[in-house]
């Protein structure tokens, strides 16, 4: 049991990614439905700055909710996250007005902002290199399902009603709070009594946390390829299915599943071949984790073209394959490049601050497609934006280790 138990950590807390995305993503396809009983929502531009204030809040949160993850038990900023965002999702399906969803998509940002930097880095406390970046990217396949299943809202709220969707889901939810309560261990008290370390002295202030990890070079770069390609990685969340709306017969109830099966599906297949692909690499190479992530970056690009400027089914899931294959690659070795540069006691907040640049980026980039008339034409230009994040990733990251401690 104590073997397995770490694997029992990743299912447990892909459960847990799965409802994450799946309660923020699923809004994305329902636009039309809540727009009959939510006047407000009708409109791109207002639909966009509810989508965007999540991503904003999400950013603004993220390095205090890494900071924290790293002082306090992670288990329980982890338990406590899943029930209050999931209750928001039920109170999502009580509102009236634009302003009700506003201020508790807002909400959700808080509570979701949480999570990621908590289960990413109590992942790879229980995960060594020879397994991190498979573990990591089985922990992210719940992500993509999430979102997958999210695609569905369209269809969803057609059968439920948009109300129902939201109501379910969050009960569902906040039950699974309660069980994960019983299940899920912290690992960090296990690691100090075995290195000898008495976690009370051992904390890092606050400010002199943050000085060390941005006197690290090599964090500034993983700090700007990840908020890079955090500008396609949100797109394709929160615009492909309205472009592919625009492609496709039968509206969002075809371009929402096609917007985000394809990508999930082939974003699961990226973690199986790029983890176990960077957990053998690095032994022979240290620099075998950010050739796999690169090679995923690199198939993100021609895909994203595609995506913008191709027209019909076709193209439509064969960029969102390609796509999902590449980012899964590139994905599953985000933690794992990190722990190459970073010591096990600020990695949460290191990741914490890497989710605020790129939910930032991926806000900005949110709010500024809702405003640009030719949607496709801006995917195609994130390809080239994506570029130049592969090439900054190959020519600077320079990592000794495989594991910083």
């Amino acid at each position: 049991m104590k073997k397995a138990y770490p694997w029992i950590v990743v299912g447990l807390l892909s459960a847990v990614a799965f409802l994450n995305y799946l309660d923020r993503q699923m809004l994305s396809t329902m636009q039309a439905a809540i727009g009959l009983d939510i006047a407000e929502l009708r409109q791109a531009q207002n639909f966009g700055r509810l989508m965007a204030v999540f991503l904003w809040v999400y950013a603004v949160v993220s390095p205090f909710a890494g900071s924290v993850a790293d002082r306090v038990s992670r288990k329980w900023l982890i338990v406590g996250s899943l029930g209050v965002w999931s209750a928001v999702t039920l109170l999502m399906g009580y509102s009236q007005n634009f302003s009700q969803m506003y201020w508790l998509r807002g909400l959700m940002g808080v509570s979701e902002a949480l999570y990621i930097p908590s289960a990413l880095s109590l992942i790879a406390d229980y995960h060594s290199g020879k397994s991190r970046s498979l573990a990591v990217g089985l922990h992210m396949t719940g992500l993509y399902l999430g979102q997958a299943v999210g695609g569905f809202g369209a269809i969803f709220a057609s059968a439920l009603s948009w109300r129902m969707t939201f109501h379910c889901f969050g009960i569902a939810g906040v039950l699974y709070a309660a069980v994960l309560a019983f299940l899920l261990k912290e690992k960090r008290q296990e690691m100090a009594s075995q290195a000898g370390i008495d976690r009370a002295s051992d904390r890092t202030s606050l400010l002199r946390s943050f000085a060390l990890i941005f006197s690290n070079v090599a964090f500034w770069v993983i700090l700007f390829f990840f908020a890079s390609t955090s500008l396609p990685g949100w797109a394709t969340k929160n615009w492909l299915p309205t472009l592919f709306a625009q492609h496709l017969d039968g509206g969002m109830a075809v371009a929402g599943p096609v917007a985000t099966i394809t990508i999930a599906f082939a974003s699961f297949l990226g973690v199986m071949v790029g983890g176990p692909l960077s957990d053998r690499w690095v032994k022979k190479n240290i620099k075998g984790r950010i050739y796999t992530s690169a090679i995923g970056l690199s198939m993100m690009i021609p895909a994203l073209v595609l995506m913008g400027l191709g027209k019909g089914l076709v193209p439509a899931i064969v960029s969102g394959l390609v796509f999902g294959l590449g980012y899964g690659m590139f994905d599953t070795n985000n933690m794992p490049i990190l722990c190459q540069f970073v010591p096990s006691r600020l990695r949460a907040t290191a990741y914490g601050f890497m989710n605020m640049v790129g939910v930032a980026m991926g806000a900005l980039c949110t709010t500024l497609l809702g405003r640009i008339t030719n949607l496709g034409l801006s995917f195609a230009v994130l390809g080239g934006v994506t570029a130049v994040a592969l090439a900054l990733q190959l020519l600077v990251l320079r990592p000794r280790t495989d594991d910083m401690l």
